[in-house]
C-alpha cells in the first residue's frame, strides 16, 4: 500500500475474521484501488490506531507509552501513521527504524505529531529497555512481501526484547507478526507473539494456519475496500476456522 493524499484521523471499520488469502491475491485486489488513488495506507493506519487505542484503554493505560518497530515497507508506514494518531492523542510514542530505509512520508507525519525517534545506533539493549517500559508495542517490521524472517538489526532487537522480557506491554502485529509467512503460516524465529494482529483488507492465510496462528493472537480485520475485488477469488483457507478452501492441505514451502 502507498500513501496518497493527506492523512486524516478517522475510525477504521473492524469486521469479523473471514477466509484467508495469499499475499499475492491481496496485492492484486489492492492494485486497482491504488491505481485510482485510494488512500489505502491512511485507511489501514486509522484502523490500526483505533485498535491500539482500544487496547490501551482496556489495559488501563488510556494514552500510555508506545514503542513502534518500523520496517522499510508498507507495514512500517502503516505503523508510523498510526503512531502519529497516538502521539496526537497524548501517548508517549517512541519509534525505532529497523529497515534499510523508512517510508519517508509516514515517518515525517509521525515526527511532526510528536513521536520521538530513537537514534539509528541505539543498541538492542536500549531498545529492549524501551520495550520493557512500554504499554504497547507495534510490530511493523515485516509485511506480506517478506519471507524468511527478520534480518539484522531487527533480528537482534527482537531477540533481545524476548530475552529481556517485555514487561506489561501488549503487542499488536501490523497485518501479520514479523517472521510469520503470510501464505503458509511457517514461523522464522525470533518472533514477537502478538496479543492482537490487525489485518488490512483480508486476513492472510498464514494467520489461520499452524504454526502461524499461535503467534497471531486475536485477529482484527480492517475493511479497506477489497470486497468487490476479492469476489470470485478462491482463498487459500476457507471461512471455517483452519479449513483449507479446497479441502486439501495447502502447499507448504
Amino acid at each position: 500500500m502507498l500513501l496518497h493524499g493527506t492523512f486524516e484521523e478517522h475510525d477504521g471499520v473492524m469486521t469479523d475474521m473471514g477466509p484467508g488469502y495469499s499475499a499475492a491475491q491481496v496485492r492484486a485486489a489492492e492494485r486497482p484501488l491504488l491505481d485510482a488513488g485510494a488512500p489505502l495506507m491512511a485507511i489501514a493506519a486509522a484502523g490500526l490506531a483505533a485498535e491500539a487505542l482500544r487496547v490501551l484503554e482496556t489495559r488501563g493505560a488510556r494514552a500510555g507509552r508506545v514503542l513502534v518497530l518500523a520496517g522499510s515497507g508498507s507495514n512500517g508506514g502503516d505503523a508510523l501513521l498510526a503512531a502519529a494518531v497516538l502521539a496526537r492523542r497524548g501517548s508517549a510514542v517512541a519509534v525505532i527504524r529497523l529497515g534499510r530505509r523508512v517510508h519517508e512520508a509516514a515517518f515525517h507525519v509521525a515526527e511532526r505529531a510528536g513521536a520521538r525517534v530513537l537514534p539509528p545506533d541505539a543498541t538492542a539493549g536500549a531498545i529492549a529497555a524501551q520495550a520493557a517500559a512500554a504499554d504497547l508495542i507495534l510490530d511493523g517490521v515485516l509485511g506480506t512481501g517478506a519471507h524468511g524472517g527478520l534480518r539484522s538489526p531487527a533480528r537482534q532487537v527482537v531477540a533481545r526484547i524476548l530475552e529481556s522480557g517485555r514487561g506489561r506491554a501488549a503487542v499488536i502485529a501490523v497485518d501479520l507478526p514479523s517472521g510469520v509467512d503470510p501464505d503458509d503460516g511457517s514461523v522464522s524465529p525470533p518472533v514477537l507473539a502478538a496479543h492482537t494482529t490487525v489485518a488490512f483488507g483480508a486476513v492472510k492465510a498464514g494467520l489461520l494456519l499452524a504454526p502461524g496462528r499461535r503467534w497471531a493472537g486475536r485477529v482484527r480485520l480492517v475493511d479497506i475496500g477489497l470486497g468487490v475485488a476479492l469476489e470470485g477469488v478462491v482463498p487459500l483457507v476457507g471461512a471455517a476456522p483452519w479449513l483449507p478452501a479446497s479441502g486439501q492441505e495447502p502447499h507448504r514451502r
